[in-house]
């Protein structure tokens, strides 16, 4: 015999399934509409010039964003170099280490730059590497963009850390194996699909940059050969030519958009193959 609020039970279960479904639709319908105004506007530039040749000069048709695409490649190496160090050790030194009211003024503090205006990091890089240097370069467009990364990266580099079993550690510690040891040869190696997964999440956040960029990389029409001069980016590039008066650099702007964004589909997309495992695993 059902109970007298069952179907009413049922109705309010389908209202909220119902309701769940609309706002997922809603989420995604912002990134559908931004795909197609992307591909509706840029793909007419998208050709083999736009990937292999510099811009060309100020008026003229044609030309590509070859030196702002390995550019930004360049950032994200230089990026990577700061702030996956320190971020991946400071994780290790919250998860690992430290005094507990420590931990918590450093989780703070890192929450804290999570939140801050990117524009705000070009500033304090501005006055702490270019005016000292003289100059723009492509070490101080690195630099900020590595200084974003560290606390996403190690906060993220905490959480997997404090998932990995105490049994692993103290397996480890009772066979005579030193902690470092432990945590860099067990600890960090059963959580290093995780914590790759936390640096690839904080190069897709910093590759669309172009606030701090603007303070510190600044731009360049040309190939870098060093780098402690300008250098050129994707993101500069898209917003050089969105502000400027030329109908074909509008459409090699919207280019631009779509390929930046592709690029950060497809790290966000390695992103889910590598926590894929992991998150079948933990389900079994």
């Amino acid at each position: 015999m059902e109970a007298p609020n069952h179907q009413w039970r049922k109705i309010k279960n389908v209202m909220m399934q119902i309701t769940t479904l609309v706002c997922a639709i809603l989420v995604i319908t912002p990134l559908c509409l931004l795909f197609y105004h992307l591909l509706s506007s840029g793909i007419s530039a998208l050709n083999w010039d736009f990937f292999t040749k510099l811009p060309k000069p100020v008026g003229e048709t044609g030309g590509g964003i070859a030196n702002a695409l390995v550019g930004t490649f360049v950032l994200l190496g230089i990026a990577a170099m700061v702030g996956v160090p320190i971020g991946v050790l400071g994780g290790i030194y919250l998860a690992e280490y430290g005094a507990s009211w420590l931990n918590r003024w450093i989780r703070f503090g890192a929450d804290v730059l999570n939140g801050v205006p990117s524009i705000t990091w070009g500033m304090v890089v501005y006055a702490l590497v270019v005016v000292p240097m003289k100059g723009f370069s492509a070490w101080a467009g690195g630099i900020v963009l590595g200084m974003m990364m560290i606390p996403l990266i190690m906060r993220t580099a905490e959480e997997v850390l404090r998932l990995v079993p105490n049994g692993y550690r103290e397996a480890s510690l009772a066979l005579g194996i030193s902690k470092w040891r432990t945590i860099l040869q067990i600890v960090v190696r059963t959580a290093l699909k995780g914590i790759v997964t936390g640096v690839l999440l904080a190069l897709a956040r910093v590759a669309g940059e172009t606030a701090p960029l603007l303070f510190t990389a600044f731009g360049n029409r040309y190939w870098n050969h060093n780098l402690s001069d300008p250098i050129a980016a994707v993101p500069l590039q898209i917003f050089n030519y969105a502000i400027s008066p030329y109908e074909d650099w509008h459409r090699q702007a919207w280019a631009g958009a779509l390929v930046l964004l592709l690029v950060i589909t497809l790290i966000n997309v390695s992103v889910r193959v590598l926590t894929r495992d992991r998150f079948s695993q933990s389900t079994h």
